[in-house]
C-alpha cells in the first residue's frame, strides 16, 4: 500500500484570519466606494479554491486577477461576479477568457484593436477597462501627458469606446503628498477622457486605490479599491490585522559538535563553542532563500534558535543549544508562532530581504498548504 506522503516543509493558511482581515478591510472602506478582493499568485500564495469562500461569506462582489489559471480558479470556486484582469494581456488570453466574462484592461490602440477583433469574431462583449499611466508606474498604461498619447486614446475611444466600463490606474507612491498631486492628475485625465467622448463619468467605474492607497489616510476620488495585501495581514497589526499563513517545517537530525567545526558550505561559519545543532527541512528550493544565510531563527518548542551557515537546497542549521529538549519530528517555525518569541513580519522581512507579499507568494506556491479555520 502505498504510504501518504509527508511534507519536509509547509504552510498553515488560517482561514479565521482571513476572515477577519476582511471584516477589518471593509470596515475602513468609504460609504458608497467598492471592494474588489485582489487574487494575483493563487490568492498572494493561499489558495483561491480556499479564499473565494471566505469572500463570498462576506458577498464580496468583485474579484482582481492577473492570468487565465486564475480566472479559472476563481469561477470554479464559485464566483459569479465582477471579474477584472488587474494587467494587460495577449490576445491569446483575452480570446481564452470570453466565456469567463473578464472585463480586460486596454492601454494601446493595439490592444484595443486585437480586443475589438476577437469581440467580432463571435464572443461575447467583454467589458474593457481603460488604462492609464497616471504619474509613473510606465508598465501597461497610457501616457496622457503628451500629445501622441491624448491621440492614441481618441484613437482607442473610437475602435473600443462601446465597450469601455472603467478607467483605472495603479499609483506608484501612497505617500500623502505625491498621492494627492497623483490622484488629482487622475481625476483630470478621467475628465479628459469625458469630456472628448461620449462617455459619462457617471457610468464609469473609476477606480484607482490599492491596499496602500485605502490605509493612507490620504481621501482620493475613486470608485473602487483594489485591494490583495490587507487580506493577508502584512499590514497595520495595530488594527487588528494578522497574519495569515505559516512556514513550517521539521527537525530530522541532531548532533553535537565541537567548538572550531565549520557549518554549512565553504566553511561559512566556525563555532565558537560545543554546540548542539539541528538539521532542519527546509531550504532555498521550499523559499528559505539563501540570503539569509547565518543571520535568521526558527522556533522550536517555542524558543528561538539561530540558524548558522549558508543555506542548503533542502536543509538549514540551527543551533538548539539551549533547547535540551529539542528531538527529532519537533516542528520548526520558519514564520509565525504565538507568544513573545514569535517569528513575525519584521524579522522576516530583515532575514529575506524582501517584502511580504513575496515571500507569501512565494512560500505558498513551493510548498503543500494545510488550512486551519
Amino acid at each position: 500500500m502505498a504510504q501518504a506522503s509527508i511534507p519536509s516543509s509547509w504552510c498553515e493558511i488560517h482561514c479565521d484570519r482571513i476572515s477577519s482581515n476582511l471584516e477589518l478591510a471593509l470596515g475602513l472602506v468609504p460609504d458608497g466606494v467598492e471592494f474588489c478582493a485582489v487574487m494575483k499568485a493563487d490568492a498572494y500564495g493561499h489558495g483561491i479554491g480556499r479564499v473565494v469562500p471566505l469572500l463570498l461569506e462576506q458577498e464580496v462582489g468583485c474579484i482582481g486577477v492577473t492570468s487565465n489559471a486564475e480566472v479559472r480558479a476563481v469561477r470554479e470556486a464559485g464566483f459569479s461576479g465582477r471579474l477584472i484582469r488587474l494587467r494587460a494581456a495577449t490576445p491569446e488570453e483575452m480570446a481564452g477568457a470570453l466565456a469567463d466574462h473578464v472585463e480586460e484592461q486596454v492601454g494601446s490602440v493595439w490592444a484595443a484593436r486585437q480586443l475589438r477583433q476577437i469581440i467580432g469574431g463571435g464572443g461575447r462583449p467583454a467589458g474593457v477597462h481603460l488604462a492609464l499611466n497616471c504619474d509613473g508606474m510606465s508598465r501597461d498604461g497610457l501616457e496622457m501627458s503628451t500629445k501622441a498619447g491624448q491621440q492614441e486614446c481618441r484613437e482607442i475611444l473610437e475602435t473600443i469606446g462601446q465597450n469601455i466600463v472603467g478607467i483605472c490606474t495603479h499609483f506608484p507612491t501612497n505617500e500623502p503628498v505625491p498621492l494627492g498631486q497623483s490622484a488629482d492628475r487622475f481625476s483630470r485625465q478621467v475628465a479628459w477622457v469625458c469630456d472628448n467622448s461620449d462617455l459619462k463619468r457617471s457610468d464609469l467605474l473609476v477606480h484607482a486605490g490599492s491596499t496602500l492607497t485605502l490605509l493612507s489616510g490620504e481621501p482620493v476620488e475613486t470608485d473602487m479599491y483594489r485591494c490583495g495585501a490587507i487580506l493577508y495581514g502584512f499590514l497595520k497589526p495595530e488594527l487588528g490585522f494578522r497574519a495569515t499563513m505559516e512556514l513550517k517545517s521539521r527537525v530530522v537530525h541532531l548532533g553535537d559538535y565541537p567548538k572550531g567545526a565549520t557549518v554549512g558550505y565553504d566553511c561559512d561559519r566556525r563555532l565558537d563553542k560545543d554546540c548542539r545543532l539541528a538539521c532542519i527541512s527546509i531550504g532555498y528550493a521550499a523559499g528559505y532563500g539563501r540570503i539569509a544565510h547565518d543571520c535568521g531563527a526558527v522556533l522550536i518548542r517555542g524558543k528561538r534558535a539561530p540558524v548558522l551557515g549558508k543555506v542548503s537546497m533542502n536543509s538549514i542549521v540551527a543551533d538548539i543549544t539551549e533547547i535540551g529538549e529539542a528531538q527529532v519530528g519537533d516542528e520548526a517555525t520558519v514564520f509565525g508562532g504565538d507568544g513573545p518569541n514569535t517569528i513575525g513580519p519584521e524579522m522576516a522581512v530583515s532575514q529575506f530581504g524582501t517584502i511580504l507579499p513575496d515571500l507569501f507568494s512565494d512560500w505558498g506556491l513551493r510548498n503543500p498548504r494545510a488550512y486551519r479555520r
